[in-house]
């Protein structure tokens, strides 16, 4: 009973360790490619007629995270805009023949 005891409490000291940690840390740079890449993107599903609604605003939250020095949500913010905008593209692409039956 008293190893296990002790194996669980390891076991729980290391999760809050694990989950304490920090997060990758961003630089600048990365912030604005991470931006730069999102908005290539969405570029390309607005030519398409399919930009999803929130992307932009988004894309603008990121803009707003670079400029207050928060790139690690600078980042986080553009990589999710950019995921809308690949599945808007993939959305487009495979409704490209609907229609009534």
């Amino acid at each position: 009973m008293r190893k296990l005891m002790i194996i669980l409490m390891a076991a729980t000291a290391l999760t809050l360790a694990a989950c304490t940690a920090s997060g990758p840390t961003h630089t600048a740079n990365d912030a604005k490619g991470a931006i730069a890449a999102a908005e290539h993107q969405t570029k390309r599903a607005a030519k398409k007629f399919y930009e999803w609604r929130d992307t932009g605003k988004i894309i603008k939250k990121a803009k707003k995270a670079l400029k207050k020095g928060d790139f690690n949500k600078a980042v986080k913010l553009a990589n999710k805009a950019k995921a809308q905008s690949t599945m808007a593209l993939q959305q487009a692409q495979e409704q490209a023949n609907a229609g009534p039956h």
